[in-house]
């Protein structure tokens, strides 16, 4: 496989010194086109013919011509180099300034949390990139699927990313609809979610996700159970809001329900405070101008004080 690269990548050698001459029908003039002199554009032309096996220009004191071989080359050659030189002024453009297609892969709850109201700003900023959310539960390998980054609660990123606070560490709050609540006592200790309709989340594994809570010094699962199993938690929020039953959601996800009366948390003592969501992506010397600018415009725009790159 190696030798085969060798042979493509040397088959290239020659090729624009000899569309050149063949565009301007002159040595001295293509040397002048590429800032080289005669003698070199000469002597890479002759190597390319050698390795061709075939003469391509016809040489006179007064003209350059093409042989038939010659014709037949440019008429491949020429079309092929253009694109090639159009697909490296993709690639420079990607690499010098903000532009092309930005993939995120972010859960569902953080959509409504924390990019809807950046995105317009940033689409209206940066007008030349294009965004594409992917929202997903699972946990995706950004490389091996295209992602230029992901956003994920800190507990799950691995060791090797580049993380990003985007959040202070929050706790994970019990909640259920006052309507809910009037029809049976809220719950003040673990053991009473018992007689509780606890909704759960499905894992990207397949496994349900037991509820966690805080017991003095130690953490504590809670096998519960209950009617409505989701795989997202914003439906788990509207299910608790419509007075389903309780479900354990995020801090900040179930904030403004809480503050506009149609949530009630419970069971504060015993909240678990996970280390808050991050944006990561795998190395800091990859990172293109598209995803910079996104990194830059989110700090700009936080209202969190301590932005960092830390976790």
């Amino acid at each position: 496989m190696k030798q085969n690269f060798t042979v493509r990548h040397s088959a290239l050698d020659g090729v624009e010194a000899f569309l050149n001459v063949a565009q301007h029908r002159s040595f001295r003039r293509a040397a002048a086109a590429l800032g080289v002199t005669p003698s070199a554009i000469s002597q890479s032309v002759r190597a390319l013919e050698a390795r061709l096996g075939a003469a391509l220009l016809l040489r006179t004191t007064r003209s350059v011509g093409l042989t038939e071989a010659g014709e037949r080359f440019l008429s491949r050659a020429r079309p092929a180099f253009e694109e090639l030189v159009a697909a490296s002024e993709v690639a420079r453009a990607l690499g010098s300034r903000p532009t092309g297609l930005l993939r995120l892969a972010v859960p569902p709850g953080v959509v409504s949390v924390l990019l809807e109201p950046l995105i317009a700003s940033f689409c209206q900023a940066y007008p030349e990139i294009e965004v594409e959310i992917a929202a997903s539960g699972e946990l995706i390998d950004l490389v091996a699927q295209g992602f230029d980054a992901g956003i994920r609660m800190g507990q799950f990123i691995a060791a090797d990313m580049i993380a990003l606070r985007l959040t202070p560490a929050f706790p994970f709050v019990v909640v259920g609809s006052p309507e809910y609540l009037v029809k049976r006592k809220g719950p003040e200790r673990i053991d009473d979610l018992r007689q509780h309709a606890c909704m759960r989340m499905r894992r990207s594994d397949g496994s349900i996700a037991p509820w966690r809570f805080v017991e003095g010094n130690r953490t504590v699962e809670a096998i519960v159970s209950g009617p409505l199993i989701a795989h997202d938690f914003p439906t788990l929020l509207g299910a608790a809001i419509r007075g389903l039953g309780l479900a354990q959601l995020s801090g900040p996800l179930a904030r403004a329900p809480i503050a506009e009366g149609r949530l009630q948390a419970v069971m504060a003592p015993y909240a678990i405070t996970v280390p808050g969501v991050f944006l990561y992506y795998p190395d800091r010397r990859q990172v293109l101008p598209k995803l910079r600018a996104f990194i830059d415009h989110m700090k700009r725009q936080s209202t969190t004080s301590d932005l960092r790159d830390d976790r």
